[in-house]
């Protein structure tokens, strides 16, 4: 737990640029504890549809029908299960309770025919719109290449990591934070590879399989497949959920050239809305198509799909998807006239950022080194190399990296 520790104080110290970038509030520390209801004083006032309840300085607007919806008693809800019972489809949408009081830091709620709701108003506060909308999802340290350098982020050890849970929530943490983490010692296989990647979450099969191993022989018809130069791109942005993790490692490189390159995409982001906010939020509702079309001997796909370049949680507006790959995008053909320009210019923008020398991380893969990289935030790319290189990797499922960050009790 200690080294866990360890890990987030150089996080937390960079927690604060995230709300500098997004003019919200700090977000949320990254360790949750659940708390016992206390009897902190609350008025509430009932309306016509909704009661209003001002608890910790945050005053809630609670729907009746939400209420009953919501209620946390065993006959509506299953604490076994973490499911509902109740019916929602059967509660009256012009429901309201015969009796309403706040006793001991709950609110009590008696409803026509008798039954009794006893809701936790630090619960109701944690899950009310006017809180939500105030906090962060996912906390992240929004980094260039200085701010990533200086942070001194400790990189896992291979045997540590796959027989210690304090290791992989130290890892975890930081993945979650950056956006990157690494693991260093793993032995230049395939089957070690796969074996480090299990620690981490399930491996997403896709149309490369599940486990890959390449090099640049033309074998699949994707850039990737050769000695050229990649920009800086995400991946899969030609599927409805893109892949949510990349992992790479280099297991042999007899050449020149060949680095890595990293770009926080939510940095960029960020410094756009700040900048522009109205070409933000263009690039937040312009849907646009990427596909994927293969024609060999050995492989025939055509994968399409369209979204937007970045996507937010309505409710906060933060920053959860970025689809950016020059390389997969389609026609655009989505898109009325008059807004095609200012979506170029909205994307020249992003670009520009995107493109700063001074946020670009390069990082060597050698053997031994693995990377995971979060696929909807973090921008990869390469040099052009020279000889022989053999890389291996695969996709993981985003879902299940963030339940075990969250079984860690990590936010995530």
């Amino acid at each position: 737990m200690l080294s866990a520790l360890k890990s987030v104080r150089p996080a937390l110290q960079h927690i604060q640029q995230l709300s500098a970038l997004r003019n919200t509030p700090t977000p949320l520390k990254p360790m949750l504890q659940t708390r016992a209801c206390a009897a902190t004083p609350a008025a509430h006032h009932s309306y016509r549809d909704h009661l209003e309840v001002n608890y910790g300085g945050n005053v809630m607007h609670l729907d009746y029908v939400w209420l009953r919806d919501h209620c946390r008693s065993t006959s509506s809800y299953n604490p076994k299960t973490n499911q509902r019972n109740v019916d929602t489809g059967s509660i009256d949408l012009n429901i309201r309770p015969d009796h309403t009081a706040v006793e001991d830091g709950h609110l009590i709620l008696t409803w026509p025919g008798g039954h009794v709701s006893t809701y936790c108003l630090r619960w109701l506060a944690e899950n009310s719109y006017e809180v939500k909308k105030k906090s962060t999802v996912q906390p992240r340290v929004l980094w260039n290449s200085d701010i990533y350098q200086n942070a001194n982020i400790p990189v896992s050890k291979w045997e540590t990591f796959m027989s210690c849970d304090d290791e992989l929530k130290t890892f975890l943490q930081n993945y979650v934070l950056y956006g990157i983490a690494f693991v260093d010692g793993v032995p230049a296989t395939v089957e070690a590879t796969e074996a480090v990647s299990k620690r981490v979450s399930l491996i997403r099969e896709t149309t490369y399989g599940g486990m890959w191993s390449f090099t640049s022989d033309h074998s699949r018809g994707d850039t990737a497949y050769s000695q050229l130069a990649l920009d800086r791109h995400t991946d899969t942005s030609y599927f409805h959920e893109p892949c949510g993790i990349q992992v790479f490692h280099c297991l042999k490189h007899e050449g020149t050239g060949g680095r890595t390159l990293l770009v926080d995409g939510f940095y960029a982001a960020e410094k756009l809305r700040q900048q522009s906010p109205e070409n933000f939020e263009l690039l937040t509702h312009v849907p646009i198509r990427h596909e994927y079309i293969e024609k060999s001997e050995e492989h025939h796909n055509h994968m399409e799909s369209a979204g937007p370049v970045l996507n937010i949680y309505p409710w906060n507006k933060e920053l959860y998807l970025i689809r950016y790959n020059n390389y997969d995008r389609s026609v655009i053909n989505t898109v009325p006239h008059d807004i095609v320009k200012k979506w170029y210019v909205a994307h020249r923008e992003l670009t520009t950022e995107l493109r700063r020398p001074e946020n670009e991380l390069w990082v060597k893969l050698t053997p031994g080194k693995v990377i995971f990289i979060d696929n909807w935030r973090v921008m990869h790319g390469r040099e052009s190399f020279s000889g022989v290189r053999q890389l291996c990797g695969c996709y993981l499922t985003r879902d299940d990296v963030l339940s075990t960050a969250r079984r860690l009790n990590l936010q995530a």
